[in-house]
């Protein structure tokens, strides 16, 4: 865990992670934005375009929310909700609330996404705030993967925006708007949020060693940027996991990649080394442990040392455009990702599609002449 992001986890992250705006260490125009409108008594329904994976949205949201209802927001607990499905099958979620308010993941509910957001936003909807004491008069909803929304759901929270504005906004976290319908992306503070600059991560990783006590050499803090890839929480991750191998960050580091990556990797070779039905059922075994940890269909194939940098790597060049069309085709397409129940199936049929691509381009066959 880091010093930052997982405080509750960390005596150290305690110190560092940043409990009001004017702590965030980077978009100081977006914070100035935002304490505007916490302060301005008028708050709307907001709509943050996260540009990398939930390295913005964790602390800002929180900062928010304090600068909303002030320190008591903090005070949270874990709930599980059940609810009722319309063919009576029951479907268990985790949420997160405070007597301020509730943060939810629909997508847990898969295709009964729809029950939840109209449950839940209709019983906080009809609630009013029981705190006499609290700055404000509504609660606040953050739906986190908003993007992965189906259409019932979406609609269903449109309604909910149009007719209980009084006691009640909402957050959405998301990475893409393709997926949200117009009414919904019209009610909303559409907020666009960035990677930080290699500048601002330096800083922000800087203060953090400072906070903890120790000095982070600069050719140490661009070693770690350059890994990072722009994200902040990987960076600060990989912060700690050097201080622990080496408490002042003198000499060569070794910045050890994730478990999952260096599985994809290795996947990577089974697929250019051997191209049977054996091999893509022995792939087949590797995908079900990926998915099996939690790790997306999509980031196995995109972010970072994954499956299709791994091949491209290991074939000519005139196969590296070819690989990466079909990738986006079976993998990278949302439609298909959404249409399709087992995420399985996209994967191996883009291995199957690969292997048959290295096969012709290694014995120097056109398959289509065979049609």
């Amino acid at each position: 865990m880091s010093f930052w992001w997982s405080a509750h986890k960390n005596a150290s992250g305690a110190r560092c992670r940043p409990r009001a705006l004017d702590d965030l260490h980077y978009h100081p125009s977006l914070s100035a934005r935002l304490k505007s409108l916490a302060a301005s008594g008028d708050f709307p329904h907001t709509y943050a375009l996260l540009r990398t994976i939930r390295h913005w949205e964790e602390d800002t949201v929180t900062c928010t929310l304090r600068q909303l209802f002030g320190p008591g927001v903090e005070k949270v607990k874990i709930d599980q909700c059940v609810f009722l499905s319309p063919l009576k099958r029951k479907i268990e979620v985790n949420i997160v609330q405070s007597n301020f308010h509730i943060e939810i993941t629909p997508s847990e509910a898969g295709n009964y996404d729809r029950v939840m957001i109209q449950e839940l936003l209709k019983e906080i909807a009809q609630t009013q705030q029981v705190d006499l004491n609290a700055k404000q008069r509504f609660k606040v909803v953050i739906i986190n993967e908003a993007d992965s929304l189906s259409r019932d759901a979406q609609a269903a929270l449109r309604r909910t925006m149009e007719t209980d504005m009084s006691n009640m906004r909402i957050i959405l976290c998301a990475n893409s708007t393709s997926w949200l319908i117009a009414p919904i992306k019209s009610r909303c503070l559409l907020l666009r949020v960035a990677a930080p600059s290699d500048t601002e991560m330096q800083t922000v990783l800087t203060r953090v060693a400072r906070r903890t006590c120790f000095d982070l050499p600069p050719e140490a803090a661009q070693e770690i940027i350059k890994d990072s890839g722009g994200n902040l929480r990987k960076a600060i991750l990989v912060l700690e996991a050097l201080k622990m191998q080496s408490p002042d960050l003198s000499g060569p580091l070794t910045i050890a990649k994730p478990d999952w990556e260096t599985y994809c990797q290795k996947v990577a070779v089974l697929v250019v080394t051997k191209q049977t039905p054996a091999r893509v059922m022995e792939i087949r075994t590797k995908f079900y442990e990926l998915l099996s940890h939690c790790i997306p269909p999509t980031v196995i194939l995109k972010a970072g040392l994954t499956v299709a940098e791994g091949i491209v790597s290991q074939v000519d060049k005139t196969l590296k455009a070819e690989i990466m069309h079909w990738a986006a085709l079976y993998l990278c397409a949302e439609v298909r990702m959404r249409i399709g129940s087992k995420k399985i199936y996209h994967l191996e049929t883009w291995v199957v599609k690969v292997m048959s691509l290295y096969k012709q381009s290694f014995y120097q066959f056109d398959i289509s002449k065979f049609e």
